[in-house]
């Protein structure tokens, strides 16, 4: 038996969020850019929604945020994301055994492109 599928037509924020991701892919091609795996892109996009709400977050908090992977995992990946430049450490200032997870202005500058897709696409709605 053949199932076919077939697709409603999209609405308005089905069509932005479809430019967004589209968008977005052209950020990620950027020679600026470091690529990042799905872990990482899910693990900055986490760290990003801490730091806007003010929070820090240290290293065993960042290993622990990402569900479904391993504790050693997300320790190669906090790795490569700072060698990509893309995150810092920074020892507490009262327990140096305390490091956070930083960003750096590699990483703000990626979230300010992301913003500019998203500002593109919800200025480009069909009338």
């Amino acid at each position: 038996m053949v199932i076919i599928a077939t697709m409603t037509k999209p609405t308005k924020p089905s069509l932005t969020y479809l430019k967004f991701l589209n968008l977005v892919q052209s950020v990620r091609k950027l020679p600026d850019f470091p690529a990042m795996d799905a872990v990482e892109e899910r693990m900055m996009n986490l760290f990003a929604a801490s730091w806007q709400r003010k929070q820090q977050v240290t290293v065993l908090q960042a290993m622990d945020m990402v569900h479904g992977i391993s504790a050693s995992t997300a320790h190669r990946r906090l790795k490569a994301l700072r060698k990509k430049g893309l995150i810092a450490l920074e020892i507490d200032q009262i327990d140096n055994r305390i490091k956070y997870v930083v960003p750096t202005d590699l990483v703000f500058k990626y979230f300010n492109h992301l913003g500019q897709c998203l500002t593109k696409a919800v200025g480009r709605q069909p009338g």
